[in-house]
């Protein structure tokens, strides 16, 4: 059986710091900026999307713990990319430009995403 860990993994059509809806889950209609990609297992972390409580024990930032509420992953296929022009979400294609570099487009306007 071939393990999945020599295969390399997918090439991701947004990044880390890119406007992004929730498409779907129990933070469908949110919006966020990404804060981590994690590439591995083609999960991102958004912004105030997808927030899980979190029990803490008490330690030198939080001296008395409790309970924390932070952002957990979410699958990118439950992201789209937000137009920065329009503010509506839109799929991501990728394009040569004038200088000959790969540059991600917006598949409905056709504007380059910078």
């Amino acid at each position: 059986m071939e393990s999945k860990k020599n295969t390399k993994p997918a090439k991701l059509k947004i990044r880390k710091g890119d406007l992004v809806k929730v498409i779907a889950g129990d933070s469908k209609g949110s919006q966020g900026k990404i804060v981590e990609i994690i590439i591995d297992k083609n999960r991102a972390i958004v912004e105030g999307a997808n927030l899980v409580s979190k029990h803490t024990k008490p330690n030198a930032a939080n001296p008395n713990g409790g309970i924390v509420k932070q952002e957990a992953a979410i699958h990118i296929s439950n992201l789209a990319l937000v137009e920065p022009s329009t503010g509506k979400t839109t799929r991501v294609g990728r394009k040569l430009n004038d200088a000959g570099k790969l540059v991600r487009v917006s598949k409905k306007s056709g504007e380059e995403i910078k």
